[in-house]
């Protein structure tokens, strides 16, 4: 009976921690932003022929990314704006609505060239440009620089 109380703790601990850790918005986003980073490193070095193209991987990369305009604009609650390797500018509290429709567009583009980007190495091309755009109206506005 003892074990069965000691695992039955243990495991409402480790509950207790992965909600805690899935609440924290500030990681949440320094995780979209490592992995967005990730599958744009990647596809860039196909496009410059420092890595074979690779269909399933750029469909990841775009997955990715449109899981990242779906899920960024519901991780900037109020009381998130310090903390971890935070870069979010505070105009993105003042100017919430600018900030959520800057990446709805980011989705668009994502959604609207992603075909294109899996079909073949000269669409990647095609298509990186425009949904750099969207990330770029983006961080120009609301990303802190490091320096």
């Amino acid at each position: 009976m003892r074990q069965e109380m000691v695992m039955a703790a243990l495991g409402l601990t480790l509950s207790v921690g992965a909600v805690l850790a899935q609440s924290d918005p500030v990681k949440e986003r320094e995780d979209l932003m490592k992995a967005n980073q990730k599958g744009a490193d990647l596809v860039v070095a196909m496009m410059q022929g420092k890595a074979p193209y690779d269909a399933k991987v750029v469909d990841a990369a775009f997955q990715q990314w449109a899981d990242t305009a779906q899920k960024l604009p519901g991780l900037f609650p109020e009381g998130s704006q310090t903390g971890g390797d935070n870069r979010a500018s505070s105009k993105i509290w003042v100017n919430k609505k600018d900030f959520d429709e800057k990446s709805a567009a980011f989705g668009k583009a994502v959604a609207d060239n992603r075909a294109k980007a899996i079909g073949s190495l000269d669409g990647l091309r095609s298509a990186i440009p425009t949904v750099g755009n969207g990330c770029d109206n983006c961080h120009k506005e609301y990303r802190l620089s490091r320096h």
